[in-house]
């Protein structure tokens, strides 16, 4: 029984071990990704980041510019700045940061249709406490019904 420790048996072994070990099985990796791909594509539209109100509608429409703050207000009392909810008591501050070295002062309100009336005066009194200069009000479209071309 002996034992052979040349160099050259011990650095053909690592060589081989060193092959085996730097190959690695992507197929696990490409079903996992292939699979997640799926779960997004599935799921992206039904993640709509929106609030849903019932705009009041008008014969003009009127949409807010790029320029000014959005401001929503659901039927059920909720104040949205952008995503975030805003208590009404939070609001006149929240709103002086916002326009703190801006020179045009610009609100856009979405209120609901079935919002009470006097919870959108409290939101426009604080607005203009604010400091607000032009408060524009956001309609959607009357829909009107397709009219019939006479064939006379």
């Amino acid at each position: 029984m002996a034992l052979n420790l040349s160099p050259s048996a011990t650095a053909s072994r690592r060589r081989r071990m060193a092959t085996s070990m730097s190959e690695i099985n992507v197929t696990p990796l490409v079903d996992v990704m292939l699979v997640l791909l799926v779960i997004f594509m599935v799921t992206a539209p039904m993640m709509q980041s929106g609030i849903g109100i019932n705009l009041p509608q008008a014969e003009t429409e009127s949409a807010p510019a790029e320029e000014g703050l959005t401001l929503t207000i659901t039927s059920d009392g909720y104040i949205h700045i952008r995503e975030s909810v805003i208590n009404i008591n939070l609001l006149e501050r929240r709103l002086q940061e916002y326009f703190y070295n801006k020179t045009k002062r610009i609100i856009y309100i979405r209120a609901d249709r079935n919002l009470n009336y006097g919870q959108l005066i409290r939101v426009l009194d604080i607005v203009k406490k604010a400091g607000v200069e032009v408060v524009g009000l956001v309609t959607e479209p009357l829909e009107r019904p397709p009219t019939k071309k006479g064939t006379g």
